[in-house]
């Protein structure tokens, strides 16, 4: 089922982490604060949550120059990356909350996953065990870790993780790290997560806007969540409510795969088809991808690794109890947020501009 239908209990939160509501999220950050992941699309949402919230945090940024102007001023600065134990230190020293969010999501092979994932992870939190050892670590995870379910309705969080990627187990090593920390942890495992600067979701986007979208074979219900929901549960974690709980994070509802491309395309006000592909041409489109990435090309959309995934169901999960433990009371449903991030892509000049129609609920 697709459209603006939530279970009934959860309110339809806006798409945006407002001031008054991240001060409120922010009453339960304890500062010093440190976050990994401050370029990316999930690192720049939290940054200017968190910036909004008056809380100033040390950002560990690889380049410079890929950080936005507003957070930059808003927030300092620690050059480096997670292989840099001096930086590291720099980064965590006598914070009280630490959020990791940096990663790899696309690589050519298993190794590079590994490498920041995992290690990274190990490396952050060894930083973490010797100069912060009271903060509490908040790693954000992925669905991907857990693996995708038999059921539609989705999986529990407490269910044994079978990841059907590297990325996933690479993911689920870092999961696996964080479990044997010394200090307060959460891990959060959002699903396919989407808004406005997001670079992986947006090709659905970009496909509808040309009125073709090819989706492997066979029916697949999946979990999305708008990215002011995981940012509002990164906030909502730093509370200690969920101190030890690894939590799954999105829409209450799963949606059909083929029915959410095409309410996307409909609330983008565009005509677009799906077509069923057969997934072994999925599995080949994978390895051209992964030559075009170990020949240096940027932006590939398909990976053998993500081609795995796609052809895999059902990516969905089960939220509800998480949700209530970080005291959320809702989410962005995914009419409004997909509209907001239709008019995200248009205003940045990443989509043409469409004669909008009249876009019906359902």
């Amino acid at each position: 089922m697709v459209g603006s239908q939530v279970p009934r209990r959860w309110a339809c939160l806006e798409p945006e982490v407002g001031e008054s509501e991240a001060a409120q999220l922010g009453l339960g950050v304890s500062g010093p604060v440190a976050l990994t992941g401050a370029t990316g699309f999930l690192g720049t949402h939290l940054a200017s949550a968190l910036a909004r919230a008056g809380v100033r945090a040390r950002l560990l940024v690889r380049d410079v120059r890929r950080l936005d102007g507003e957070i930059r001023r808003a927030h300092d600065v620690v050059v480096g990356d997670l292989h840099d134990s001096g930086a590291l230190e720099r980064l965590v020293v006598g914070c009280m909350t630490v959020f990791h969010l940096a990663g790899v999501v696309r690589a050519g092979r298993a190794g590079e996953f590994d490498l920041a994932n995992r290690q990274g992870t190990q490396n952050l939190l060894a930083a973490a065990a010797c100069a912060a050892a009271s903060a509490r670590f908040i790693y954000v995870s992925s669905l991907a870790a857990c693996g995708p379910s038999r059921d539609p309705a989705g999986r529990l969080p407490e269910e044994p993780p079978a990841p059907v990627s590297a990325y996933g187990r690479s993911k689920l090593a870092g999961e696996e790290a964080v479990r044997n920390h010394i200090s307060p942890w959460v891990i959060l495992r959002p699903p396919a997560v989407y808004g406005p600067r997001d670079i992986d979701v947006f090709q659905f986007f970009r496909l509808a806007s040309h009125g073709l979208v090819p989706l492997p074979k066979g029916e697949t219900f999946v979990t999305v969540a708008h990215v002011a929901d995981v940012v509002r549960a990164g906030l909502a974690s730093a509370g200690g409510a969920a101190d030890g709980r690894v939590l799954h994070i999105g829409e209450p509802r799963p949606f059909e795969l083929g029915q959410l491309v095409s309410r996307l395309a409909e609330l983008g006000g565009v005509r677009a088809r799906t077509i069923l592909v057969p997934k072994t041409l999925v599995h080949v489109a994978g390895l051209v991808g992964d030559l075009l990435q170990r020949l240096g090309v940027r932006g590939v959309a398909i990976t053998s690794d993500k081609a795995h995934e796609l052809t895999t169901r059902h990516w969905t999960a089960r939220t509800e109890e998480s949700l209530a433990l970080l005291g959320l009371s809702g989410c962005v449903t995914f009419d409004t947020g997909a509209a907001q991030t239709w008019e995200w892509y248009r205003r940045a000049g990443w989509l043409p501009r469409a004669k909008i129609r009249p876009v019906s609920s359902s």
